[in-house]
């Protein structure tokens, strides 16, 4: 049996000591919304206390699905990185980016220096995405759907050549019999989409699961908990999100922080597949476990 981890939506907190010159274009408005919303609702001992729990569940390797900064400066971006220094060992961790963590050109190749191995793996001609970790018989496979944009949108996006790429990959490791995790930031079903937040390229990325398969797909963004399906080669793909793991209680915007774990183990030609979700309620204090469900 191997245990895989979910953690999403990190917006490390709070904002370091900002300069004058730090807010241009989009990271004006990003500090706006940060100072007049988020600050209040994104809460560092809030997430001290879930990764301490997670922790303590001992998952063989712990997939996050991005936003680790809010404004993508580069102090943000190095504290994430010794973030995720403390969250595991990064043969353990791996990481996808979020659309904070490409807020400004530049941004995300900086990320990507910083982060190092968390954002590494087996690629295909070079590319940094997708990228695969094999845990077992798991197969990690992170893509990114990060891109900067303009001032008031979080969309992402996803285009032909990275979809190539995750064909590839997810015919070369189904054809080897992994179980096969697909994580991008962006939910890739069609409920969720929105010209202002969601993934530009969704039709590409739903094609690519329906003719090649996977077994699952995670993603944050949506700072929300929640559970679709996509076509599948043969089956329906589930496709799970979680709430942002540093969303405080009592918050008016998103889920009480919350994470999600996965206990998979081959049976006969099929898989088992439990999830469970452990986060906050709105009301109580403790960590708690929310539900259990059998995805396979």
């Amino acid at each position: 049996m191997i245990t895989l981890a979910h953690i999403s939506d990190i917006h490390l907190s709070p904002l370091p000591q900002i300069r004058v010159g730090d807010l241009v274009g989009k990271r004006l408005t990003g500090y706006l919304n940060w100072k007049l919303k988020r600050h209040g609702e994104m809460n560092v001992e809030t997430l001290a206390r879930l990764v301490a729990h997670m922790q303590e569940q001992k998952a063989d390797f712990t997939a996050v699905t991005g936003d680790m900064t809010n404004l993508a400066l580069k102090s943000e971006v190095v504290r994430a990185g010794k973030w995720l220094e403390d969250l595991g060992d990064s043969e353990r961790v791996a990481i996808c980016p979020g659309n904070h963590d490409a807020y400004a050109i530049g941004a995300l190749e900086q990320a990507q220096e910083s982060w190092g191995d968390y954002m590494k793996g087996e690629t295909l001609e070079g590319e940094a995405f997708p990228f695969v970790r094999r845990v077992g018989e798991l197969a990690i496979v992170s893509c990114s759907s990060a891109v900067p944009m303009p001032p008031f949108i979080a969309a992402g996006r996803f285009e032909e050549k990275q979809a190539s790429r995750l064909a590839r990959m997810l015919k070369l490791l189904g054809d080897a019999g992994y179980f096969r995790v697909v994580l991008i930031h962006h939910p890739p079903n069609a409920e969720l989409q929105h010209p202002s937040f969601g993934l530009r390229g969704h039709r590409i990325f739903r094609q690519v699961i329906a003719t090649e398969g996977a077994e699952l797909i995670l993603h944050g963004h949506t700072h929300r908990s929640s559970i679709h399906h996509i076509p599948g080669k043969g089956h329906e793909v589930p496709v799970i999100g979680v709430a942002a793991a540093s969303a405080a209680q009592g918050g008016t915007l998103d889920d009480p922080a919350r994470y999600n774990l996965f206990r998979i183990e081959k049976a006969g030609e099929g898989w088992e597949c439990t999830m469970r979700e452990w986060g906050f309620q709105r009301l109580g204090a403790d960590i708690v476990m929310r539900m259990q469900m059998r995805i396979y």
